[in-house]
């Protein structure tokens, strides 16, 4: 054998040598970062994928840099873009939300909403925390709070075990309120002493007999609950008005069966509306026997569609006088969102909130019922300026669902309807629920509401006022078709009250 046929040799086996070494080193690097995202709390993704759920990150920390060229811009995905869903993981994990260079936002199509500077803002010295709202003034229990952002109804059984904690536990950690959603109250609810809305979905699942119907006894007994503060009477929903609630058989499992009165693997589909109520008198009938038996304040949610109803509900209370009138009202949009709704009602019913909520606040005025009955307003509000438009438009309070899921660490994998959610939110898969880590996600929801509420606040002291419940319509404008904007005071004006109109 030669001397360069042995040289050869010696390095194609030093060449070995090293690349098995290398691929030892690969395997050994691969298995510590796998114990490491098994064992880490912080990321749902990584714990539920360990060592792939990386290369989503990486990918998505290159796109920054990539996406000009060969991707979509971060403001045309649906039904959230990748900036709005960008903002809310920065306020939930409290990290640096500003952004460089300039708005991506384009301020041109008809409908954009934007806000007027005053010359003087607020000084932060003067500035204030949010004024204290008391609801249900007739009731045995008024309730009283000063939070502005709350956590929409979400029923467990369409969300998690870990999900319900996390929330619960971030909305005690940031004073808010958090809504039961019509699947009825679970302990995971009561565990932290957050504040709690009880929604009552029209198969009244947690309060009814098996036959149907009240049951006051269950009605007391959630009541005698502290931390219950109010009762929601759900008519509808955003993203299918005219059809009730749909949990797939799959995801009614035996403790949810237990708190809605199922059996096992049984779909649970709601009517579309509660029986008892016909008309605008059988509704107030319902929210005078609830605020009764509870001692609680009482309203409903709903989605507004026909305009008749609203103003014969505000005729019925003035025959019967304010006491008979809802509490509060939610007011959802036709955007809102579900865990399961038909394409042709999510697509097509109800109406829109920018349109739906000012036309309410301004019906209350007109029969003077603004200051009895207090205003929620809920559907894809999920930024800054979502929220302060609505303060701006006349809501008390902000209700969301689906910016909270983002805060849990929701992706928008629209799997929410096949028990398959990757980030354990709206599964019943333990697997995939072992990623979701409730002490964690509940300091990301405590600090998605105080960040909301501190940009919200900031939004107002640009405007000039001290607060964000101190905003009003002319500090907003609204783009038209012909390009140019008009305030919202000028395109909602002041409603003629109806003693002087008669």
């Amino acid at each position: 054998m030669s001397d360069v046929t042995s040289v050869v040799l010696n390095i194609l086996e030093f060449l070995s040598y090293a690349f098995i070494f290398a691929i030892g080193i690969a395997v050994l690097w691969v298995v510590v970062i796998y114990f490491r995202d098994k064992t880490q709390t912080e990321s749902t993704l990584r714990r539920n994928y360990p060592v792939v759920a990386r290369f989503r990150y990486f990918f998505e920390h290159m796109g920054e840099f990539f996406r000009q060229y060969f991707f979509a811009q971060d403001r045309e995905e649906m039904p959230f873009n990748r900036a709005e869903r960008s903002w809310v993981y920065r306020a939930a994990k409290n990290v640096d939300s500003t952004v460089a260079f300039g708005s991506s936002r384009d301020l041109r199509p008809t409908g954009t909403v934007y806000f007027v500077n005053c010359p003087f803002p607020t000084l932060e010295q003067d500035a204030e925390d949010p004024s204290s709202v008391t609801v249900g003034p007739f009731a045995r229990s008024p309730y009283t709070t000063a939070s502005v952002f709350n956590i929409s109804g979400m029923s467990y059984g369409a969300i998690s075990v870990p999900a319900v904690r996390a929330l619960s536990e971030g909305a005690k950690k940031a004073g808010i309120w958090i809504n039961t959603g019509e699947g009825g109250l679970s302990p995971y609810h009561l565990e932290s002493g957050a504040d709690i809305v009880f929604q009552i979905g029209t198969g009244k699942f947690g309060v009814r007999k098996p036959e149907g119907g009240f049951d006051e006894d269950k009605l007391r007994t959630v009541a005698r609950h502290d931390a219950v503060k109010m009762f929601e009477i759900k008519l509808s929903q955003g993203a299918k008005p005219g059809k009730g609630g749909i949990l797939p058989g799959a995801k009614v499992t035996e403790d949810i069966a237990a708190i809605r009165g199922l059996e096992v693997g049984q779909d649970a589909i709601s009517p579309n509306r509660h029986p008892e109520i016909n008309n605008v008198g059988d509704l107030l009938d319902m929210i005078d026997y609830v605020r009764n038996v509870t001692g609680k304040p009482t309203g409903f949610k709903a989605v507004i569609g026909a305009y008749g109803f609203f103003e014969s509900l505000c005729e019925e209370i003035l025959k019967r006088g304010p006491e008979s009138a809802p509490d509060f009202i939610t007011i959802d949009s036709a955007d809102g969102g579900t865990g399961a709704a038909p394409m042709s009602l999510i697509d097509n019913m109800g109406m829109p909130l920018r349109e739906s909520l000012p036309l309410t606040v301004d019906m209350l005025k007109k029969y003077g019922l603004r200051d009895r009955v207090k205003i929620c307003a809920s559907g894809k509000m999920i930024n800054p300026s979502e929220v302060a438009w609505a303060f701006c438009a006349g809501a008390d309070f902000v209700n969301s669902a689906r910016g909270f899921m983002f805060a849990l660490g929701c992706i928008q994998a629209l799997q929410c309807n096949k028990n398959t959610c990757p980030t354990g939110i709206t599964t019943h898969d333990p697997k995939l629920q072992f990623g979701l880590d409730p002490a964690s996600k509940s300091e990301r929801v405590a600090s998605y509401a105080r960040n909301m509420k501190k940009e919200v606040g900031i939004i107002a002291h640009s405007c000039g006022v001290a607060e964000p419940r101190l905003l009003k319509r002319y500090h907003a404008r609204i783009v038209l078709d012909n390009g140019r904007s008009v305030s919202m005071d000028d395109l909602y004006q002041e409603p003629t009250p109806v003693s002087a109109a008669e």
